[in-house]
């Protein structure tokens, strides 16, 4: 193992010695300095994972959530200075964490926390544009998902779960699959639900259908799907662009 490597190993891991070779500035023992700076990483790495994932810290409470970010932040070291960025791997970290396993939704409800973590930080797009067009016109033009919506798909309530852990006066979530449409209107992105038909009609706007053909294609899945408060759900929540 290279310096550097027994460093960063060192450094995540606190059963670790401190790496040979390092001196305070007077040439002696760093050993209670490198454990201050030991812990200032994990506090940080900690309380990056809490901000970008917090409903499953709500979920889960303050305790265990700590317990669990100070086993992924010494597997999964930052690969970014970036820690806005940080814990991109932490769902499928949950699916195999076996603390827990009991709770089968957190994975996807970690999914949902990044989804909306990464939509904030996505490029800007035009919003959908229909200015001036008739009906008519409007369903020949060919839009797509704007870079900061994404579609999570899920066998859990995902979407009541969030929204009982952050709307007051939320109805509690029934076990139920659901599907949920992250959109970015403006500055802050917001998860909606989608309807039937909604993860057919979203995946086949990608730029090369026409919004009546992605309707017809949706109708053909689901001939019951309310087609009108899709289309009206993806043109309010700022979901597409019809940007090249």
């Amino acid at each position: 193992m290279t310096g550097q490597s027994a460093f960063a190993t060192a450094l995540l891991d606190p059963a670790r010695p401190t790496p040979e070779g390092l001196q305070n500035p007077f040439g002696g023992a760093v050993g209670k300095r490198f454990d201050v700076y030991r812990n200032n990483v994990a506090v940080s790495l900690t309380a990056a994972l809490e901000t970008g994932f917090p409903t499953v810290c709500k979920l889960v409470g303050d305790d265990f959530f700590k317990a669990l970010a100070g086993v992924y932040l010494r597997a999964n070291p930052p690969s970014d200075p970036r820690l806005a960025l940080y814990g991109t791997t932490f769902p499928g970290f949950l699916a195999r964490f076996e603390p827990a396993r009991p709770y089968g939704y957190l994975p996807d409800v970690a999914r949902l926390d990044l989804g909306l973590r990464q939509s904030y930080h996505a490029a800007d797009a035009a919003p959908f544009d229909t200015t001036g067009l008739d009906p008519a016109a409007v369903l020949l033009l060919k839009p797509r998902l704007a870079p900061a919506t994404l579609i999570l798909s899920s066998h859990h309530p995902v979407f009541a779960i969030w929204r009982f852990n952050h709307e007051a006066g939320a109805p509690k979530p029934d076990p139920a699959p659901q599907d949920v449409l992250i959109a970015r209107k403006g500055y802050d992105p917001a998860p909606h639900l989608l309807p039937p038909g909604g993860l057919v009609l979203a995946r086949a706007l990608k730029g090369r259908l026409t919004l009546a053909e992605a309707m017809t294609r949706t109708l053909a899945a689901h001939p019951t799907a309310d087609i009108a408060a899709l289309v009206t759900l993806l043109f309010t929540s700022g979901a597409l662009t019809n940007d090249a």
